[in-house]
């Protein structure tokens, strides 16, 4: 297992390693420890295949768990699907010293920890990215937002999680085309300044996906403490993100970004 400490306006832990998400409970227990409540926020896709060994961890731990599960894919990244979670959160009476648990992808991570960041003006947010490109992206640095029809990620904040969890085994189940989407945004990082990462990727990624996750959250991070909002050299890791948005839209997100 390979860790990566964020230091920006929260300090957090990033971990990325093999058979992590049984122990989710246990790590964020660290952080907050129970009795609280918790929002297991998830798609349909990967609530069927994670949302049971989250929420099995979680409960083991001593937290009261409620789900909120949603249509899997960008066209659920919305302000309606905000406010369900909003109410969600409400109905199931979590207070702000209560957390949010955002397991999918970016959709996922973006419209929870959105939403953590607003519910009663703030709760903490935890990360299990279950995609790759939320793995080395999304899931680090602190963007939240959802789309508007005129464009994506129009409404979010700033609001950086209290930790994350990259358990590179929920990878083999990706089919292809969600894992090409990864890898774009890791081939990124070496055309950013990093020879050493595309030295490695000269050799197959899956004999030590560890290894180039945790090289690509550490980029992130440098770019993330040294321009946390976005307004200078952060901007940088946008390369191939603006047009590649433009392409989604404008093909009613039949194309990724990715």
């Amino acid at each position: 297992m390979k860790s990566i400490t964020v230091k920006a306006s929260k300090s957090y832990l990033v971990e990325v390693g093999k058979g992590l998400l049984p122990a989710v409970g246990a790590r964020i227990a660290q952080l907050l420890p129970p009795p609280r409540k918790i929002m297991l926020v998830s798609d349909d896709t990967v609530a069927a295949l994670y949302a049971k060994a989250a929420l099995t961890s979680l409960q083991e731990a001593g937290y009261t768990v409620s789900t909120f599960i949603f249509p899997h894919g960008e066209a659920s990244k919305n302000t309606d699907t905000l406010i369900d979670l909003w109410n969600a959160m409400a109905e199931a009476g979590l207070s702000r010293s209560d957390i949010a648990v955002a397991l999918g992808g970016g959709v996922v991570g973006d419209i929870t920890g959105f939403a953590a960041a607003t519910y009663l003006r703030g709760i903490a947010c935890y990360q299990i990215p279950t995609t790759l490109l939320a793995m080395v992206d999304s899931s680090v640095g602190g963007k939240t937002a959802v789309d508007l029809p005129l464009g994506k990620n129009l409404c979010g904040a700033f609001s950086q999680p209290i930790g994350v969890l990259c358990d590179t085994d929920v990878l083999k189940t990706l089919p292809n085309d969600i894992y090409a989407d990864g890898c774009a945004e890791v081939i990124k990082y070496g055309y950013l300044g990093d020879p050493t990462l595309l030295s490695w990727l000269e050799d197959s990624f899956e004999s030590d996906p560890e290894r180039v996750i945790a090289r690509c959250i550490a980029n992130k991070r440098d770019a993330v403490e040294e321009d946390e909002h976005d307004n200078g050299n952060r901007q940088l890791l946008n390369l191939g993100h603006t047009g590649g948005h433009a392409v989604e839209r404008l093909s009613g997100f039949t194309i990724s970004h990715g």
